[in-house]
This record gives C-alpha cells, sequence and structure tokens, in this order.
C-alpha cells in the first residue's frame, strides 16, 4: 500500500531524497508528546548543498523557492525517518525559515514560501502553518535556506 503524501508528491513530479545527512550533533528530529520537533535542514541532496547564499538584489524569487523546497523536501525524509510514515502528520504546525542573505535584501519571506507551499501542497489545510521567515548573514555550508518545522502527528 503506498502513502497517499507521497502519491501527492509524486504527481507534483517531485520525491524524497534517498537520505539526509547531518552535518554535525543533532537528531534529524524528535517527537514529544504527540509534537515532532525537526531540525533545520539546508538547501542540499544526499548531504551536497545545491543552493548558495547569500542573495541580494536582483535575485529571481523563483530559484530562491526552488532552495526552499528543496529543504522542505529534506525534512519530509526527516518525518517519515522518525515518525515511520509521511501520513502520520496530523497537520504541520509551524515552520522556520532563514535565508542567507545582504542586509538590504527584502523578500527572504517570499523565498521561504517555496517550503510553506510545498507542505500546503500536499496536506491541505493542514499544511498551514505558523511561520517566521527572517535573512541572516550566513548557513552551514554557505546555503542559500535553512527550513526547520514542528509537526503534529496523529
Amino acid at each position: 500500500m503506498t502513502c497517499p503524501i507521497e502519491d501527492k508528491l509524486s504527481a507534483l513530479g517531485l520525491a524524497l531524497p534517498p537520505s539526509a545527512p547531518s552535518r554535525a550533533l543533532f537528531l534529524p528530529g524528535k517527537i514529544t508528546g504527540n509534537l515532532l520537533f525537526l531540525s533545520g535542514q539546508i538547501c542540499e541532496w544526499e548531504g551536497v548543498p545545491k543552493y548558495f547564499g547569500p542573495v541580494g538584489k536582483g535575485f529571481d524569487i523563483a530559484i530562491g523557492q526552488e532552495a526552499a523546497q528543496m529543504c522542505a523536501l529534506n525534512l519530509l525524509f526527516s518525518i517519515k525517518a522518525v515518525a515511520g510514515s509521511l501520513s502520520r502528520v496530523k497537520e504541520v504546525v509551524r515552520l522556520g525559515g532563514f535565508v542567507a542573505a545582504d542586509p538590504e535584501y527584502p523578500d527572504g519571506p517570499m523565498i521561504v514560501n517555496g517550503a510553506s507551499q510545498l507542505f500546503i501542497d500536499l496536506y491541505g489545510e493542514a499544511g498551514r502553518h505558523a511561520r517566521t521567515a527572517v535573512n541572516v548573514a550566513s548557513l552551514p555550508a554557505n546555503a542559500m535556506v535553512e527550513v526547520e518545522a514542528v509537526v503534529e502527528l496523529g
């Protein structure tokens, strides 16, 4: 039997990465009660960074949204690894997004929309979440975007 969320992912032309290795001494996620707290994931594929910061004036937001979507795919990998199935997600509670950007860059939150949109596309109303999106000076491996999440499990 296939997972309906993975079916939706496939219908969007996307797939989970084969792995999402940690870069330091932390768990990919930790369950307490019915909440799964997910560690931040950068825009890398199988441990190889694919999008780099900082972004600045004139940057194509669509490219940044692809980077944020990649972070979300890594988060989904972590959900499956820790909770056992993407179908266990009752709702996405919160995302925190970080964009490596020049101090005057105004569109960091628009970039993080790439991650938010994927969760909404996959989980519908249950994918809508509270969110913080901030610009930062730098991220691990000079990544452009990092996203963390809290999800409620059913």
